[in-house]
């Protein structure tokens, strides 16, 4: 979507629509889950788990970050990522109200 037309939208569905693209790419969803699983701030290892070289899994952190799913400390020379528990919370209650409305629904 061109930088132009979203102004034409609200802040919430611009927020949603940057959080979905972001996880638009199997990269990123496979971060987040590694980085559910291991269930701790992850430095270097990440790189090991993706069939992907070292600077295309960093654009897909900063993707994942800059969308607010993780965050990102430094620690040393490294950055050390984890999940951003309070966008997840954004996206769980936007598809609960979608779950809650389609349910009342009586339509196709």
């Amino acid at each position: 979507m061109g930088a132009t037309k979203t102004e034409h939208f609200t802040d919430k569905q611009n927020q949603i629509a940057t959080i979905a693209k972001a996880l638009g790419h199997p990269a990123r969803i496979a971060i987040i889950e590694y980085l559910l699983k291991v269930n701790e701030c992850i430095c270097g290892d990440i790189v090991n788990e993706l069939p992907l070289a070292q600077p295309t899994v960093s654009q897909h952190l900063k993707e994942l970050k800059n969308a607010g799913l993780i965050k990102g400390n430094i620690e040393g020379n490294a950055i050390c990522y984890c999940i951003d528990e309070s966008t997840f919370d954004i996206l769980k209650a936007y598809f609960s109200n979608i779950i809650a409305v389609t349910k009342e629904q009586k339509c196709c």
